[in-house]
């Protein structure tokens, strides 16, 4: 019987750290149910990256094909060189640290990225650039970036796509996203460049601008919509799939 080879997806995994009476009060490693489900639908196998000895993240890399960094704390302004804002949202250096290990792994093992939300802000860090520790320090912000209460089954704000970029070939020039994020990319690294803004000019996707190192970056969270938009799903469909 012949086996297809599928693409073994590592995925960074959060850390629950507060009580938790179903778990007897014990900390938890865990991935948003969207991101499972959206690599097992692209025909790829997730694996979950516990938060590690950053020393360790080239045996994570090895072990994997390509590496998706998900949603979630705020990440440290320390790694870029600021003192926290007072609207600063909870952070994890331990988290941060590990991730950007994995990050700087799989571009020395020419191992392709997806990253989301919070992953795309962290991988701005990596690579140099900063981030507005809260929204209202962005003196443009005229769109609501966190959609809570609403539901994020749906897309809340539009993003229009560069029109050569990668992510132009999978959802068009225009798009509705979803949108839960309170920090966002300020001066982008000089290794990446901007292919998708919300109308009021807050960069929602990044890519390498070297072509050789695949690397694409969303603020949204295909995760919560891709069984409701099929656009989303081809998101992972690329990324599994195509993204070589």
């Amino acid at each position: 019987m012949a086996f297809l080879t599928k693409a073994i997806i590592g995925i960074a995994a959060s850390q629950h750290y507060q009580k938790n009476q179903d778990f007897f009060d014990q900390q938890f490693t865990y991935s948003p149910q969207g991101f499972i489900d959206g690599i097992h639908q692209a025909g790829g196998v997730p694996v979950l990256l516990p938060i590690s000895d950053p020393e360790l993240a080239s045996t994570y890399i090895a072990t994997i094909d390509k590496l998706l960094l998900a949603g979630g704390q705020d990440v440290s302004p320390i790694l870029y060189g600021e003192e926290p804002d007072p609207k600063l949202g909870a952070t994890s250096m331990e988290r941060d640290t590990f991730e950007m290990a994995l990050i700087k792994e799989a571009i020395k093992q020419n191992k392709p990225i997806f990253t989301i939300c919070r992953g795309t802000q962290l991988l701005n860090v990596t690579l140099g650039g900063t981030l507005y520790q809260d929204l209202s320090d962005y003196e443009n912000w005229t769109v609501k970036h966190d959609m809570f209460p609403t539901v994020p089954d749906f897309g809340l704000h539009s993003v229009t796509v560069k029109g050569d970029s990668t992510l132009a070939g999978i959802l068009g020039e225009k798009n509705q996203v979803n949108s839960y994020h309170h920090q966002a990319l300020k001066d982008l690294a000089e290794s990446l460049v901007p292919i998708a803004w919300s109308a009021d000019g807050i960069i929602e996707a990044v890519e390498s601008r070297d072509r050789s190192h695949k690397i694409l970056g969303v603020q949204w969270h295909p995760e919560l919509t891709h069984k409701n938009d099929p656009k989303e799903q081809r998101l992972f469909d690329y990324f599994v799939q195509d993204f070589e």
